[in-house]
């Protein structure tokens, strides 16, 4: 095989691995709320606050296989390691779906998961959990590895990759949200969930297979130790005087060596090093301002598919399982990614000037803003489904009434999930990418946990405000809840959160273009400079060579 054929090879490994994950991951998420409810027998939201608690595990332990692949194993060994745990949580999760023995007995309580069948449970979704989020950590990264951002022609790809990345995990979503889905409602649960281990163990082995064609990075220093020298040195030397240099002064001090001072690592940092914090800290605000928008995501896999169960599924004379609805923001993805990245990217870029034919940032913006117009969509569709239920429950509207609210998030997620991955990915330090692009599955953590969060608290502050004393969400009666308004709370929220981001991405300062090339020549030819008549920075090209 020539060069090419081998990269390409490598490539399509890694897609086919996106997609055979996602046929079980997507449908688990999306279909998990009616199992939770129908079989382990918990309420509304008890249900909804599992489900949300499972995902934002599963996104947050995102940063162990980031944190790993980075600095133990490589992406490759990572991404095996953690698969294998993610099959064993499936496989328990099957068995426990199958055996009438390890279901709870209905009790009337917010759960009714308790003993021996706790333990089962509950272990299947750890296990779950970290083998999925371990993934996510370190198969996003070795796919852009795959790229050289030395080489011009593969650089101006590396922006398609995150879109193509985004379309194979759509492709495999799309089969699990209608075939798998399908088979858990209408024939068996365990059926559902063995079609999925089945599919995601055929993914890890179709990687497997393709090792000998990929390009597989060494592993450096813990990005998470360097950033603790840079914190730690900085702070000891929190008197010493600094260059005269405007941005971040403070970490700069981790740089200097004072007189009589011995050059060690918890001593003195190199200047490499304290640049390379100086882009983490810069990413944060960024982080930050896009977890309310991951609140979003939740409702539509919790809430809106508890509506759709209480709406009229037919199409014809066939029934649509509530879950699969989703299909129709994963069809829109699936037409707006192609059309993204050969129409719209090559128009802007001649505008533009940009590689990826508009930032990053302002891709994000994008979704932000289409975020907070789903939820408003939402309360909207809701508050008609309630009142025509209450009109006549035996004729409830469409449940297609839903792919306004589906159909408008799928867009914002094409334009912000995706802008985060290659943002993260392009402006973290060589060393550190895995850790970085673990940021995205972390703001997407934090907005499942923000969002059961919200449940509580909104039940909480309306179950004394209410003249029923009773919370928006309570029970198993969708019809008695105000779903609606929970909605449109969060669209407010959202909105809000718009303007803190625009703010974060104003302020914000891309890294320069030949930042990681120039890393190692600038600690080389970086002389000493004097913070004072007695301090002076350190020399770092050794040390970089060690840690970079």
């Amino acid at each position: 095989m020539t060069i090419e054929e081998e990269d390409q090879a490598a490539k399509t490994n890694i897609d086919v691995l996106l997609a055979l994950e996602n046929v079980g991951f997507i449908a688990n998420m999306v279909s998990l709320v009616l199992y939770f409810i129908q079989v382990m027998h918990f309420d509304l939201s008890g249900s909804a606050n599992t489900l949300t608690n499972l995902m934002g595990s599963t996104f947050l332990l995102s940063i162990v296989g980031g944190f790993i692949s980075d600095t133990y194993l490589s992406r490759f060994h990572t991404t095996l390691l953690f698969g294998s745990i993610e099959i064993m949580g499936m496989v328990l999760l099957t068995i426990q779906a199958y055996a009438k023995n390890l279901h709870p007995s209905f009790c009337g309580k917010s759960s009714c998961v308790e003993g021996g069948i706790a333990l089962i449970f509950y272990t299947s979704l750890s296990l779950l959990a970290l083998g999925s989020g371990g993934v996510r950590g370190s198969l996003t990264p070795l796919g852009a590895d795959q790229f050289d951002q030395k080489d011009a022609k593969e650089a101006k790809a590396l922006a398609s990759y995150f879109n193509y990345l985004w379309l194979s995990i759509t492709l495999g979503a799309m089969i699990g949200v209608t075939v798998i889905v399908y088979v858990s409602t209408a024939k068996a649960w365990y059926l559902g969930f063995f079609i999925s281990t089945v599919s995601v163990l055929i993914g890890y082995v179709v990687l497997a297979i393709g090792k000998p064609f990929y390009r597989i990075q060494p592993v450096s220093q813990s990005p998470l130790t360097r950033i603790a020298q840079v914190i730690v040195v900085a702070f000891k030397n929190r008197k010493i005087s600094v260059p005269e240099n405007p941005d971040e002064l403070w970490l700069d001090r981790a740089a200097i060596v004072s007189k009589d001072t011995e050059p060690e690592k918890w001593k003195v940092c190199t200047v490499t090093q304290v640049e390379e914090v100086k882009i983490l800290v810069r990413l944060l605000p960024i982080l930050g301002s896009t977890v309310i928008m991951d609140t979003c995501g939740p409702q539509l896999q919790t809430f809106s598919v508890q509506q759709g169960n209480a709406m009229d599924p037919r199409l014809g004379s066939f029934k649509v399982p509530a879950p699969s609805i989703q299909i129709i923001p994963l069809f829109f993805m699936a037409i707006i990614i192609p059309l993204y990245d050969m129409i719209f990217v090559p128009l802007a870029r001649k505008i533009t000037k940009h590689p990826s034919g508009i930032t990053q940032l302002q891709r994000i913006g994008v979704g932000l803003v289409l975020s907070a117009t789903s939820m408003a969509v939402a309360g909207i569709i809701e508050a008609k489904r309630r009142d025509q239920s209450n009109k006549n429950i035996l004729k409830p509207i469409s449940l297609f009434w839903l792919s306004f609210q589906y159909g408008i998030f799928g867009i914002s997620a094409t334009f912000t999930l995706v802008g985060l991955l290659e943002f993260f990915y392009k402006e973290a330090p060589s060393g550190m990418r895995s850790l970085s692009t673990s940021f995205t599955w972390i703001s997407t953590s934090f907005g499942y946990f923000l969002s059961t969060a919200f449940v509580s608290i909104i039940n909480s502050v309306t179950k004394r405000v209410t003249p029923s004393k009773q919370g928006w969400i309570h029970g198993l009666d969708i019809n008695k809840n105000n779903v609606n308004l929970f909605y449109w709370f969060l669209a407010i929220i959202n909105i809000l959160n718009f303007f803190i981001y625009l703010y974060s991405a104003n302020w914000y300062k891309y890294k320069p273009e030949n930042h990681d090339a120039a890393a190692a020549s600038k600690s080389s030819q970086q002389q000493p400079k004097s913070a004072s008549k007695e301090d002076k920075v350190q020399e770092s090209t050794t040390e970089d060579q060690k840690t970079n």
